[in-house]
């Protein structure tokens, strides 16, 4: 766009745009400096517990630690096999869609199946039970693993 069609009042309105823009970036800036400043003093003052609430301090140190530890690796992994993971299930879940949709027969089928798992938390509905039910208590002969079906903690 030409700069000698824009009106005197379009340059004003555009230039305050970016000054409130800039101010409102430069205001988070420094609400974010000011909290983290209060939460390190109040906890170096022992006003707050930082065992519970930790400190910006302590949490910067286990991060530099964990950086010099392979946390880019892990940081990789997990964002591969996250988006492995939302790829999978949005294809699997595209496919039965239209299948659902072209099949009417299957649709009725399924309908109430398909209400109750949507019904249900969605952490009930993972494949493993490795983990469910682990027990601090391990000398039941379980090794600590304990589901809703077998649990040798009787």
């Amino acid at each position: 766009m030409n700069k000698r069609l824009i009106s005197k009042e379009r340059k004003q309105y555009l230039k305050n745009k970016r000054w409130r823009q800039y101010r409102i970036w430069l205001t988070q800036i420094i609400v974010l400096v000011g909290f983290l400043a209060i939460w390190e003093i109040l906890a170096n003052q022992k006003i707050i517990d930082s065992f519970i609430t930790s400190q910006p301090s302590r949490i910067w140190e286990t991060f530099t630690n964990l950086s010099s530890n392979d946390l880019m690796k892990h940081i990789g992994v997990t964002v591969y096999e996250t988006v492995v993971g939302f790829l999978l299930g949005t294809g699997l879940g595209i496919i039965i869609a239209i299948i659902l949709w072209w099949s009417d027969f299957l649709s009725k089928v399924a309908e109430p199946y398909l209400v109750v798992l949507n019904s249900l938390p969605k952490v009930a509905l993972r494949t493993s039970h490795y983990y469910l039910g682990r027990s601090r208590n391990t000398s039941y002969n379980c090794n600590g693993n304990c589901n809703f079906f077998n649990c040798n903690n009787s």
